[in-house]
């Protein structure tokens, strides 16, 4: 390894983000990920000059944003995330994305691909980031919890969808054929899922919980890797494997070994979010070009124009389709959520830079803009709601309620 010192020196960073997080709790309230990215500026080459990344820690880098859109792959309940909500969030994507379009041909000056870049990182949500927000603080149970899981999951995979149709290099129909194969090999993977599992299954999972053999995290691992490497055979951004493994963890779990889920899912996520997740977004801060952010002007006034795109592009639509039954808080609250993002612009950005279709001045502006969504947006969300309690305005609104029945139908 050319910098031997860089991966000691991301996991030092990974050490120290949660005890500044608990150091300066008691003034404010900043998320873990925000701590994690700055050191990693600090580490970079533009500010330390301390830690390069090689091969080898831009590897670890890529597995922990896999792992991080998985775990939100896994969260996600579609048993209680249907109907009205469904629906609801699948009507305010597309609207996210032809107003994300639209405005990111103004901001890239006529240019195709660059509209599409821009316009598609506008419409993303940081379900990854976001769920863990949510149940640290104890919001991700009960309803409001619910509808911003249905709508994040649509806000994490429509990009994810969009980026495998538009910026693969492909035709779209030829995009669009390999997309539709890789989404029926999954459906069967689903159909799989969804059957009994064989007692061995079972048996093998309890015996080897404690032990040694941890059959069930192997498992579990095998599967990510099979959906990541099926993903890379057509071609597609493996983010969308990710989404889909956790899907199936969550289906094969839940029927094979319903008491002990939650414990084997436990150990993976101590994997992900004890050492290949902070890595991700540290390394993220490590590549981060603050020169080309620094030294032009247009960029540095474009980061809270991007971030206010955020809140129009992605929170508008929510706010606007936001199910009845939510107050007008918890719709605010849910808009704020919904338009924070971070780990799928840097795959956007990443990807625009690649193919030259979007210089770093402006990929430095948007990811900058996101960094500014996972410090501000949740914190505002939760004062919002938090604000909403002690002058007792209900969790529900006054409006008509819906339908009776309407949330119990099948997706």
């Amino acid at each position: 390894m050319k910098h031997a010192g860089t991966l000691v020196l991301v996991l030092l960073a990974a050490v120290l983000a949660p005890l500044l997080v608990h150091a300066t709790r008691r003034f404010v309230r900043v998320p873990l990920v925000v701590f994690e990215i700055v050191l990693g500026v600090l580490l970079g080459p533009h500010v330390l000059d301390w830690a390069h990344p090689d091969t080898v820690v831009d590897s670890l880098s890529d597995l922990g944003l896999s792992m991080l859109i998985f775990l939100a792959g896994y969260e996600i309940d579609f048993g209680a995330v249907r109907g009205d909500t469904l629906r609801r969030a699948l009507s305010a994507w597309p609207l996210s994305l032809a107003v994300g379009i639209g405005l990111g041909f103004l901001v890239s000056e006529g240019e195709v691909f660059k509209a599409f870049v821009v316009g598609t990182a506008l419409t993303s949500t940081a379900l990854g980031t976001v769920l863990p927000m949510l149940r640290d603080s104890g919001q991700l149970r009960g309803r409001f919890g619910t509808v911003v899981s249905g709508f994040g999951a649509v806000g994490e995979f429509g990009p994810v969808v969009a980026m495998a149709l538009l910026l693969s290099g492909r035709r779209p129909a030829e995009s669009a054929a390999l997309l539709a194969a890789f989404g029926a090999i999954t459906a069967a993977a689903v159909f799989w899922a969804l059957r009994p599992r064989r007692p061995w299954f079972g048996e093998l999972t309890e015996l080897t919980l404690h032990s040694s053999g941890q059959f069930a995290v192997r498992f579990v691992m095998l599967l990510l890797a099979s959906m990541l490497a099926l993903a890379g055979v057509f071609g597609l951004d493996v983010l969308l494997g990710a989404f889909a493994a956790g899907v199936l963890t969550r289906l094969v779990l839940r029927r094979a070994v319903p008491g002990s889920s939650e414990e084997i899912v436990g150990r993976v996520e101590a994997l992900g979010f004890g050492f290949l997740v902070p890595l991700f977004y540290i390394v993220t801060g490590i590549e981060f070009d603050l020169d080309a952010l620094l030294h032009d002007t247009v960029s540095l006034l474009l980061v809270p124009a991007f971030l206010a795109l955020f809140l129009l592009v992605r929170g508008g639509p929510v706010y606007l389709f936001a199910p009845r039954d939510l107050g007008r808080a918890d719709r605010l609250a849910l808009a704020l959520f919904s338009a924070t993002c971070l780990p799928l612009v840097v795959a956007l950005t990443t990807i625009g830079v690649d193919q030259k279709l979007l210089g770093t001045d402006r990929a430095a502006s948007l990811v900058c803009a996101a960094m500014l969504s996972v410090l501000l947006l949740p914190a505002l969300a939760t004062r919002v709601r938090a604000r909403a309690a002690e002058t007792g305005e209900p969790a529900t609104s006054a409006g008509p309620p819906e339908r009776p029945g309407e949330e119990s139908e099948a997706w």
